[in-house]
């Protein structure tokens, strides 16, 4: 419900596997990494885990002493407040392989501690500074009145980066009083302040979450709207909206219809029509077997 961050402003997170690492203190194994848009994609395989995977992204220049060029061999860092991760290994063609080793940081357990957060576990603490989220997120969050409780919460809010500024910024656009979890929600499905304005644009203003939720999830944008309307259906209400694009009415399947005589179909008849399977290949071989059909 996510404008989308530039990539090299913000840790993206794809979690695969979440290994166990009970008992290692300071969890280490074998990387991979690939340099695409000016961030550095890594794969970690855990030592007692190889055939586990835990992977991110961050920006180049987050790297301490990192070189991507051809044959380099010079280790590098990747400094967060919930610790280290120290690689060695060599690079070419924009690829690299080698060892990892993440080395927590106490101070960030007992800061979360002191924030009434619970003491995450050696992989929790790996994934919360993959993520790059911990004590000062929280207390931001805290500050506007949105306290985060316990390690999930913080993961939560740190993959899916839900920061201040983002939680100002939909409250500035109208969605006031959300829960931390629906701000969660509003990441995960795409609802932003553009978006928002985008829609209001176009005629749906002060939509409530669950219709901005809806429309973003169904892919009903100001696009969609405009091209439904230079076709006619000029006043459809969100809902009908979201209705076309659950059953797929698209633009091309209006015209693909009308080319076949529909001229006079209403959006509803359009939608009953993808319900049932009717298409045009449908209609073409009806057409073939036994003549052209009535039309609506």
């Amino acid at each position: 419900m996510t404008s989308r961050l530039s990539p090299w402003l913000t840790v993206l997170v794809v979690l695969f596997v979440l290994p166990a690492l009970a008992g290692d203190a300071s969890p280490s194994g074998a990387w991979v990494g690939t340099v695409r848009e000016q961030a550095l994609h890594l794969s970690l395989h855990p030592k007692d885990r190889p055939d586990s995977q835990h992977g991110f992204s961050a920006p180049l220049t987050s790297f301490q002493g990192l070189s991507t060029k051809e044959g380099s061999t010079a280790p590098f860092q990747l400094v967060r407040e919930a610790g280290t991760f120290a690689f060695e290994g060599r690079f070419g063609e924009q690829q690299g392989t080698g060892t990892w080793r993440f080395t927590p940081d106490a101070a960030y357990v007992k800061a979360l501690s002191e924030l009434g957060i619970p003491r995450p576990d050696a992989q929790e603490q790996l994934t919360l500074a993959s993520v790059d989220v911990g004590p000062a997120r929280a207390r931001a969050l805290a500050a506007m009145g949105y306290r985060v409780k316990t390690v999930e919460e913080l993961l939560q809010v740190g993959i899916f980066n839900v920061t201040p500024e983002y939680v100002r910024a939909l409250t500035a656009a109208g969605l006031s009083k959300l829960s931390l979890e629906q701000f969660v929600q509003c990441r995960i499905h795409g609802v932003t302040p553009e978006r928002i304005q985008a829609l209001a644009a176009v005629g749906f203003k002060d939509l409530d979450l669950d219709t901005l939720q809806s429309m973003s999830i169904h892919g009903v944008t100001p696009d969609f709207i405009r091209e439904m309307r230079g076709l006619g259906f000029k006043d459809l209400k969100a809902e009908e909206l979201v209705g076309l694009r659950i059953h797929g009415v698209t633009p091309a399947f209006v015209k693909e219809m009308r080319g076949l005589g529909y001229t006079n179909a209403s959006a509803d008849d359009l939608m009953q029509l993808r319900i049932h399977g009717i298409d045009s290949v449908f209609v073409r071989s009806l057409s073939r077997d036994a003549g052209t059909p009535s039309k609506p």
